[in-house]
């Protein structure tokens, strides 16, 4: 087993673990460890470049719809995205990881991307649809 720490607290790990022949791999999820994650749809109000930011990132605000409201996320998108182009878009986030402190930033929740090259690609809707509807 190999314990790698996510932030300098050592609050947040993630554990991986050496199968029969000698493979790391990461502990499966359960489907109840799925089901802990709320993640809505929100769109971006506001965009403006994080300079404070250790990595190049964004600082957004996203609306979640009334139930949520205008939410703050701090996102490593810069590759692919411009602050302009992400005005109107609308984005997949998760609501319910506590909030991280990211340099003079409060990030409220995990806005949802792949890594793929070219840049992370955010995950959205096929299709226009209310701000706070929930994946499930």
């Amino acid at each position: 087993m190999i314990v790698i720490f996510l932030d300098n607290q050592k609050q947040e790990c993630l554990t991986l673990y050496y199968n029969g022949r000698g493979e790391l791999y990461i502990e499966m999820a359960t489907f109840n460890d799925f089901i802990k994650l709320d993640i809505r749809v929100g769109t971006i109000v506001e965009a403006k470049i994080f300079a404070k930011a250790k990595k190049p990132a964004y600082q957004l605000k996203v609306d979640l719809g009334n139930e949520i409201g205008v939410k703050n996320s701090s996102a490593q998108i810069t590759e692919r995205y411009t602050p302009e182009e992400l005005i109107g878009k609308q984005v997949l986030a998760v609501v319910n990881f506590s909030p991280r402190q990211i340099a003079n930033f409060m990030s409220e929740i995990l806005v949802l991307g792949t890594y793929s090259e070219g840049g992370v690609a955010l995950i959205k809707p096929d299709c226009p649809v209310k701000n706070g509807d929930k994946l499930g």
